[in-house]
C-alpha cells in the first residue's frame, strides 16, 4: 500500500516559495491555472535521461506509484560496494526524495541533482539541500553535493560530447551551511498544510519568483478589476512595491509617481478614451517602406540537447516561415511558405528556400524584427555560400511593430501591449478571419514549437493534420501583418482629405 509522504523535493521547494501555494493545491486545486510550458517539461525530462550517461556502471530505479517499492529497490541497489544509482529514493519522517544521480564509493555518497537550465539558481540549491538533509538524517555519509546543468556555450560538432555539454558545480559547503534550516522549514510548511483555514499570506515577489504561481489569479480575485498587475511592461518589483503601499487601483495609480506610458494605458481603459493616432509619425514610418514589399515570419523550436551540428543549447532553430508579398502598389497579394519535414535539421533547406523566395534589395517587413534578424544572421554564419544573400535580406528588414511600440497608434483594447496578439484584435475586433482562437490545434508560437518538435512521433495521417495547421497558423501571422500595414495606410490616406 502506498505510503502518504508529506513532502517531496518539489513540494518542499514550492513550500519555500509560498506555503499557501501548497495549501491551495491540496484543498482548492480547482482554482489552479495552467502555467506550465510543455516544451520546458519535455526538455527537462530529456536532459535528465541524457545526463545519466555521464556515469557508468549504474542501476536505474524505475518509477513506481508505490513509492515504497522505489525505496526498497534503492536499498537493494546500495548493497553493492561501488555503484551509481539513478532516481535513488529515500524516506525520512514521511518526507520523500528521489536523487537524480547517487554515486556510492565505499561508504561515501555523492549527490548529483540534474537541471535543464544553463545556470544554477538559488531554488536548485534548496532542492539539493533537502535531499542531502534526508540522506544525512538516514545516516548516509554525503561527501559532496552537486548540480549538473547545461553549458550554454557548448556548440555541437559531430558526436555529442557530454563532458562539454554539461557543467557540474560542487555546492557541498553551501548545502552544509543550509542544512540546519531544513527541519524547521519542513515543520513550518507542514504546519500550514494541516490548517483547516486558508493561510493568510499576502502578495509579494514570491508570487512570481522563482516560478510563476498557478494560483495568482485566485489570490488577486479581491482586487479591483483594473489593478496594478494588469499594467504591461512594468517590472514585477515595482508592481508589488506599489501594491504594498496600497496603491493598486487605476484611480490610485493615476496619482502615483509612475511612467507616463502606464498612465496612458490607465486613462484609456478607465475613461474609455478614443483611439490615439499620430498620422504624421505613421506616415514617416510608411515612407521608409518600398515595393516590392515582403512580410516575413519565422517559427522556431529549441533543443536543450543539440541534435545537429552548429547548434547551442536552447538556440532558436527555424523550421518554418510564411511570406506574403506585394510586387507593386496595384498588384495582388501573393503568398509563399516553407515547412520542414520532421526529424531532420531544417536549417539548410529553409535557408535555400528563403533566398529563392526573397530577392536581393527588397524591403521586408517583420513584426519585432530583432527575432527574424537574429535567425537570418545565424543562418548566414552557418552557410557562407548563402551569407551574401541572407545578409542582404537581413539588412533590408523593417519593423512593423514600431508605430505601436512608440504608441503612434494606440487603442484602449491594446491594454498597454504592442504585441501583435493584442494589436491585431484591437484593430480588427470583429474579423473572424484574423482571430487566432478560430484556428484548429495551433493558436500561438508555443503550440507551434511543441507541435513541430513532436511531429516525428506521430502517424503519417496525424503528421499531415498537424502540418496543415502549422501552415495555417504561420500564414495568419504574415496575413495579419499585411492587414495591419493596410490599416496604417488607411490612416495616412486621410491626412489630406
Amino acid at each position: 500500500m502506498e505510503k502518504n509522504y508529506n513532502l517531496s523535493k518539489s513540494r518542499y521547494c514550492n513550500g519555500l516559495q509560498c506555503p499557501k501555494m501548497l495549501w491551495l493545491d491540496e484543498y482548492k486545486s480547482e482554482e489552479k491555472s495552467d502555467v506550465n510550458n510543455d516544451s520546458v517539461l519535455d526538455n527537462g525530462t530529456e536532459v535528465g535521461i541524457i545526463a545519466k550517461d555521464l556515469f557508468e556502471n549504474r542501476i536505474d530505479i524505475e518509477f513506481n506509484s508505490d513509492l515504497q517499492k522505489m525505496i526498497d529497490d534503492t536499498k537493494n541497489a546500495l548493497n553493492n560496494k561501488n555503484i551509481v544509482v539513478t532516481e535513488a529514493s529515500f524516506n525520512y519522517e514521511n518526507n520523500f526524495c528521489s536523487v537524480d544521480i547517487l554515486v556510492k564509493n565505499d561508504s561515501d555518497f555523492l549527490v548529483y541533482e540534474v537541471k535543464s537550465s544553463t545556470e544554477v539558481k538559488d531554488i536548485y540549491i534548496e532542492d539539493l539541500t533537502y535531499q542531502v538533509y534526508i540522506l544525512k538524517s538516514l545516516g548516509y555519509h554525503v561527501k559532496s553535493a552537486n548540480i549538473v546543468y547545461i553549458n550554454g556555450g557548448y556548440t555541437r560538432c559531430g558526436e555529442l560530447n557530454l563532458k562539454e555539454l554539461f557543467k557540474i558545480k560542487n555546492l557541498t559547503k553551501v548545502v552544509n551551511d543550509k542544512l540546519s534550516l531544513v527541519k524547521d522549514n519542513i515543520n513550518s510548511i507542514c504546519t500550514i498544510l494541516k490548517e483547516k483555514e486558508e493561510p493568510t499570506i499576502d502578495l509579494d515577489m514570491h508570487c512570481v519568483t522563482p516560478y510563476e504561481c498557478p494560483f495568482f489569479k485566485y489570490c488577486t480575485r479581491g482586487l479591483p478589476k483594473n489593478n496594478v498587475f494588469k499594467l504591461r511592461g512594468m517590472a514585477n518589483s515595482k508592481k508589488f512595491s506599489l501594491y504594498k503601499s496600497n496603491i493598486y487601483s487605476y484611480e490610485e495609480l493615476l496619482k502615483a509617481n509612475i511612467n507616463e506610458k502606464y498612465k496612458q494605458q490607465i486613462e484609456f481603459e478607465l475613461f474609455n478614451k478614443e483611439d490615439y493616432i499620430d498620422k504624421d509619425e505613421i506616415k514617416k514610418f510608411l515612407d521608409t517602406l518600398s515595393y516590392p514589399l515582403y512580410f516575413l515570419d519565422f517559427e522556431t523550436f529549441q533543443q536543450a540537447i543539440p541534435k545537429y551540428d552548429g547548434i547551442k543549447p536552447y538556440m532558436q532553430i527555424p523550421f518554418q516561415y510564411s511570406l506574403h508579398y506585394i510586387k507593386s502598389k496595384n498588384s495582388k497579394l501573393e503568398h509563399k511558405e516553407f515547412l520542414a519535414v520532421a526529424n531532420v535539421d531544417p536549417r539548410r533547406h529553409l535557408a535555400e528556400s528563403l533566398v529563392k523566395d526573397i530577392p536581393k534589395d527588397v524591403c521586408t517587413l517583420a513584426y519585432n524584427m530583432s527575432f527574424e534578424k537574429t535567425v537570418i544572421k545565424n543562418l548566414a554564419y552557418l552557410y557562407p555560400d548563402l551569407a551574401d544573400h541572407l545578409m542582404n535580406i537581413h539588412d533590408n528588414i523593417k519593423d512593423l511593430m514600431l508605430p505601436f511600440y512608440h504608441r503612434n497608434y494606440y487603442t484602449r483594447s491594446m491594454f498597454g501591449s504592442y504585441s501583435i496578439k493584442y494589436v491585431l484584435p484591437a484593430l480588427f475586433p470583429s474579423d473572424d478571419a484574423l482571430n487566432y482562437h478560430n484556428l484548429d490545434l495551433i493558436h500561438n508560437g508555443s503550440e507551434a514549437m511543441n507541435a513541430y518538435a513532436n511531429l516525428g512521433d506521430l502517424s503519417e495521417e496525424e503528421q499531415i493534420k498537424v502540418r496543415n495547421n502549422l501552415l495555417k497558423y504561420c500564414e495568419l501571422d504574415t496575413f495579419a501583418m499585411v492587414k495591419i500595414w493596410q490599416k496604417l495606410q488607411e490612416q495616412v490616406e486621410t491626412i489630406n482629405n
